[in-house]
């Protein structure tokens, strides 16, 4: 991951590209790049403000807000 393409669509970046490539395999993500787009729209859905995030070089930040 890096900071300037964090969130973009249609962007994906992993460290290690074999990990990810078969944590897929496994089944334990439906396609690369989706997690973010799905979270938000179940936030949306669920009345939630969209998640928000900070990502630095290593670690990344995601703020989840109780719905109003």
């Amino acid at each position: 991951m890096r900071t300037d393409n964090f969130g973009q669509p249609d962007v994906t970046d992993y460290r290690n590209p074999g990990i990810a490539e078969a944590m897929k395999n496994l089944g334990f993500a439906q396609r690369f790049g989706l997690s973010i787009p799905l979270a938000q729209d179940a936030l949306n859905r669920n009345g939630n403000p969209l998640a928000e995030f900070a990502a630095t070089g290593s670690d990344v930040l995601a703020t989840i807000r109780k719905r109003p």
